[in-house]
């Protein structure tokens, strides 16, 4: 797995803060809202995550380790499977063949 920067991690993390904070001064201000979004969004898709506080969370945590135990402790974090309502198994992608 590559991992980014530590440079950009953290440069990216403190710019999330900081919009963070602004948006939390001022949460109707539509264009400060959008830019924290936008950057929770970039911090997401820099650390693999799907919630920006999750990607906050664990930035923070690569910024503490090595790369490789930080490696390690994603790997041993379990991993969350959607149930199907009521069938207590994992959820599976449909296929229909033609003709069918």
């Amino acid at each position: 797995m590559l991992l980014p920067a530590k440079a950009e991690v953290a440069r990216l993390l403190r710019r999330y803060r900081a919009w963070e904070r602004a948006m939390l001064a001022a949460p109707s201000d539509r264009t400060v809202r959008a830019t924290f979004e936008d950057t929770g969004y970039t911090l997401c898709v820099l650390m693999g995550k799907r919630c920006a506080r999750e990607a906050a969370d664990a930035a923070e945590q690569y910024l503490r380790d090595t790369p490789s135990a930080y490696l390690l402790e994603q790997e041993e974090r379990p991993r969350k499977v959607s149930v199907a309502a009521g069938q207590g198994r994992p959820r599976t992608r449909r296929r229909f063949h033609a003709g069918r």
